[in-house]
Parts: structure tokens; C-alpha cells; sequence
């Protein structure tokens, strides 16, 4: 039995633009290794090691033994856009209303969403590097051009408004902000950030704000672009409850946006996966009004955990790597290695990391670095100290 080529099956033009997601190809060859029966350290996926909080289970629980599972309107019930909003605006200082809150599946569906109605055909995103891997392919589905914005590993990767200002262009659609930084864990400063929602909104650009990890902040106060109240008419806020919460396969995530691009939001999803599910949007109901000492725990938490893995990735003669500020990543720079025994880029690192060393990472060709890999520590002390060890002994070999 023969296989089809993609040109045979005459697939679109939109989908061959885009590549699959290279930390899911990463979890999939490492699942591939584990049914062989290798134990693999994982440090690949971008996923809390923590338990969903008690009190969210039993809300979902609960809803399912009251039966609350039909469809619900597709941007969310009333009870979940209103805390939504109302968790936002207690802690950012922000100003949404119901009109301007549509839940998703998934804070990438919020954003896949949000490009897909901002930008159009040969429409330009500017994009800082390193970036999530899932920003370049959906701007570029959607037809966009990304404009990569190069930062400084030595400036902790900082992005300022004069660096932005120098890649706008008049095809200028949108400007993607990401902090704190999934991969680098680099977050920007409220100056910063400031800055460069100003510029955007003198020059009727959006900014697009993926605040997937705003709770995960370390080097200072959380700040969210939501606070800028006065440029909130051009601007659009990304969240999701995965991270902060714990709540990775659950699928909650959110977009905040003036009311125009939260109705075209809501069209577009209407006419693909609708509404998220009835059941896992009361469970975020618990979770946005309950106790947030949760948050808080985890937090501190990962800050131990960044400075265990630091301390590690520093012992390894020749491998330097940027302080994280925030998320759960360290990006690690391997660049001192490439040339030795035949390893020529990131990929072929992390690819022999992996098949010989048993220790998952993902390379820094998909967030637009040759010479980084990315460490997820949302893991344990122990787990963390076996693939550090491993890893150790590995480069130690080269």
C-alpha cells in the first residue's frame, strides 16, 4: 500500500506553510522511546508537574452530577466571562467587560483566533526572538510575514519600543509581546512594555500581549498590558488558565479585546470548535473566584526550582545560560559544543540528547536560535538532578 504525497493530495497552500509544533514532535519521540521501555527524562514539555487544586476537581465534579452538560453560548457563559474579567481587573488593574471576554479552547486558540481576524494577506507581525514556537506558523498561516525583532542574549533578551520602532514598516499589522518569555523566561519591564504600547497605538499598530505565564513572574511585580487603560482599544490580551492553575489538559484559555475583535472572535469560533467545554468552564469559575494561595505556592515553587537547575546547568564547563525571570524554562546556550563530534546545530544536540543520553529538550530552532536548547524544570528536584547528571556526562564525553 502506497502513501499519498501532500502535492497528490492536493492539500492548500495555508497548511504547507506551517510546520508541526517542535515541542509536541519532541513529547512524541520521547513517548516513542518510552514504549520501547527507555526511561526518559523528561524536559521537554511545557507542563506544571503540580496537581490541579482540589477545590477546581470538585467544581467539575459537581458539574457533571448536576447535569450541566449542553452547549453553552460560544464565547463562554455569562458567570465565566465575568470572572474572567473580574479576576483580571483585581489584579492588573485592568478595565474588561463582559462584551470585551471570550473564553477558548486553550489560551492557542485565543491566539490562533485573534491573528486569524487581525491579520490578513502579506499583513507584517514583528516577532522577538527567541519566540514560541506556535507564533511564526499561525501568523504565517493566516498569510501574514513575520519581521523578526533579533534580541541580545547578554541583555536578557530585552525587547525595547526603539528596537520595534526600527522594523515598522507600512504593512505593519501587529506586534506579538510575550513575557514572561516562553523560552527564555526573560520577562519586560513595565517601562518597557509601556513604551512600546505607545508606540504601537501612535502608529494604529495592535499589540498582541501572550500573558500565558503573567503569574509566573520572579524578577518583580506581575504586570499585565491591561493596566494601560488608556490604549486598551489597541491592544489584545492572550491568557489561560493552564499554567497558573495547573490545568494543562483541561483547555481554558482566554482573549481580552475591545468588543469589536471579541465579536469576530467569537464568529470565527462559532464556526470551529464553539463553545469550550460546559464542564471545564465551571471548574475555572472555581478557580478564578476561589483561594489563590495556590497561585502562590506554585510559585515559589518553581523559583527553587529555577535556581536548582541554574546551579546545574552552570556546572556544566563550557554551557552558559541567561537567569530566567519568569515562566518554568531555562534556554540554556550549547553553542561552545557545536563542532565537537559531529554535532552541527541545536537540533542535533537535543536529537543526541535524547537517543543516547535519554534526556528530552527541545531545540532552539523552533523559537529562532541555532545555538540554544529549551529546558522545561516544571518537574521535581530528583527528576531534575537525574537529567542534569545525565546531561552532565553527556557534553563531559564530547
Amino acid at each position: 500500500m502506497t502513501t499519498a504525497t501532500s502535492e497528490e493530495l492536493r492539500l492548500t497552500d495555508r497548511i504547507n506553510r506551517i510546520e508541526p509544533s517542535a515541542t509536541m514532535t519532541v513529547v512524541a519521540e520521547a513517548d516513542k522511546l518510552r514504549s520501547q521501555g527507555i526511561d526518559v527524562v523528561g524536559f521537554g514539555a511545557g507542563e506544571p508537574h503540580f496537581s490541579t487544586p482540589q477545590h477546581i476537581k470538585e467544581a467539575a465534579i459537581a458539574a457533571i452530577q448536576e447535569n450541566f452538560t449542553k452547549y453553552t453560548p460560544v464565547a463562554g457563559t455569562a458567570e465565566l466571562r465575568d470572572a474572567i474579567a473580574h479576576r483580571h481587573n483585581m489584579d492588573f488593574d485592568s478595565d474588561y467587560r463582559r462584551e470585551e471576554v471570550i473564553a477558548s479552547v486553550g489560551g492557542k486558540q485565543a491566539l490562533f483566533n485573534a491573528i486569524q481576524v487581525l491579520v490578513d494577506h502579506r499583513d507584517e507581525v514583528i516577532l522577538p526572538v527567541p519566540y514560541w514556537v506556535s507564533f511564526k506558523d499561525i501568523v504565517r498561516y493566516a498569510g501574514g510575514d513575520c519581521v523578526l525583532l533579533e534580541t541580545d542574549e547578554n541583555q536578557g533578551f530585552r525587547v525595547t519600543a526603539e528596537m520595534v520602532a526600527r522594523l515598522i514598516s507600512p504593512r505593519t499589522k501587529a506586534i506579538i509581546l510575550n513575557s514572561p518569555s516562553n523560552p527564555s523566561g526573560a520577562v519586560m519591564s513595565p517601562e518597557d512594555m509601556t513604551e512600546v504600547v505607545r508606540l504601537a497605538h501612535q502608529r494604529g499598530i495592535w499589540v498582541l500581549s501572550d500573558e500565558c505565564y503573567v503569574y509566573l513572574n520572579y524578577a518583580a511585580r506581575n504586570f499585565s498590558v491591561g493596566a494601560l487603560r488608556e490604549y486598551k482599544e489597541r491592544f489584545v490580551l492572550l491568557g489561560s488558565l493552564s499554567k497558573t492553575y495547573a490545568m494543562t489538559g483541561w483547555r481554558l484559555g482566554y482573549a481580552l479585546a475591545p468588543s469589536a475583535v471579541a465579536g469576530a472572535i467569537a464568529k470565527l469560533q462559532s464556526q470551529s470548535t464553539s463553545n469550550p467545554t460546559s464542564i471545564v468552564q465551571k471548574a475555572a469559575v472555581a478557580a478564578l473566584k476561589g483561594p489563590q494561595d495556590c497561585v502562590e505556592q506554585m510559585r515559589l515553587e518553581y523559583i527553587q526550582l529555577r535556581d536548582h537547575v541554574m546551579e546545574g546547568l552552570r556546572s556544566i564547563p563550557g554551557m552558559t545560560c541567561t537567569m530566567p525571570e519568569g515562566a518554568f524554562y531555562a534556554y540554556p546556550n550549547i553553542s561552545a559544543f557545536l563542532g565537537r563530534a559531529g554535532l552541527k546545530s541545536a537540533s542535533d544536540v537535543a536529537g543526541r540528547l535524547l537517543r543516547e543520553a535519554h534526556v528530552a529538550t527541545v531545540p532552539g530552532e523552533g523559537f529562532g536560535t541555532s545555538d540554544h536548547i529549551r529546558i522545561s524544570y516544571a518537574t521535581s528536584r530528583a527528576e531534575l538532578d537525574r537529567g542534569l547528571e545525565r546531561m552532565r556526562k553527556f557534553f563531559a564525553a564530547l
